[in-house]
């Protein structure tokens, strides 16, 4: 294979043969050399045959199992592990993000910035439906951060994302639970003063199979990352888990 100029890395939860949609979907739109990995918890997960009936059609395409630990940040972290291109982006496999978008991420992070945000909650970004709770809690902290701590971007907890690999490897990955990778890397890299930077983006609920966001189990590791974001001295000593 060509080296890739973008992972892309896409989380899956029993999607079975809908993953071929979400990947139809993605490589529609990338027209540079990327590969995409899809990431799934157990062998018997739904979504494992149908993409490795995929891959074996398209050589971009990488099935992986999870073997770091079940849930979302196990996949994320996995996929990005495995990831052979200097440049990564997160996205769902639920058809929520618009894949449209990956390529414009993946040339911030090529042009300079550790993390490039697809925002729901700038100007021109939109979220169309999904829980109304989660959409309030996610909307407040990054509207608030970006107020009171001038962190760069209105859409810290969204997870579609493209990041530095480099910039990953460096800091390191503590998220163990959820989907709170996307707001640990942005209180990561406001911190050190580095660059984030955001594009508007329309979100859509998914229209099939059932959301893996599980709000009131992960909101305390949200809330611990916001406050890092927030507040100079929070969380200092905390150790780095590569």
């Amino acid at each position: 294979m060509t080296q890739p100029r973008v992972s892309v890395v896409v989380p899956a939860y029993n999607e079975g043969p809908a993953i071929a949609e979400c990947l139809d979907r993605i490589l529609s739109q990338l027209t540079i050399a990327c590969e995409v990995l899809v990431v799934y918890d157990r062998p018997t997960d739904s979504t494992a045959e149908p993409a490795a009936e995929y891959a074996a059609r398209d050589a971009r395409v990488r099935p992986l199992l999870n073997e770091i630990g079940p849930g979302p940040a196990g996949a994320i972290k996995s996929g990005i592990l495995a990831a052979r291109a200097p440049v990564v982006v997160v996205t769902m496999a639920d058809g929520s993000d618009d894949p449209a978008q990956i390529e414009a991420l993946a040339s911030l992070v090529e042009e300079g910035a550790k993390v490039a945000v697809a925002s729901r909650y700038m100007p021109g970004g939109r979220q169309l439906g999904g829980p109304p709770l989660k959409g309030f809690i996610s909307r407040t902290a990054g509207l608030s951060l970006h107020v009171l701590a001038g962190v760069s971007t209105h859409d810290p907890t969204n997870s579609f994302k493209a990041y530095s690999r480099s910039f990953l490897t460096e800091v390191g990955i503590e998220s163990d639970a959820g989907f709170e990778i996307g707001i640990e890397m942005v209180a990561k890299a406001h911190r050190r003063g580095l660059q984030v930077v955001e594009i508007p983006t329309t979100w859509h609920d998914r229209t099939q199979g059932q959301s893996n966001f599980k709000v009131t189990q992960w909101i305390p590791r949200y809330l611990h990352w916001y406050l890092v974001a927030l507040l100079p001295g929070y969380g200092r000593r905390r150790p780095n888990k590569r």
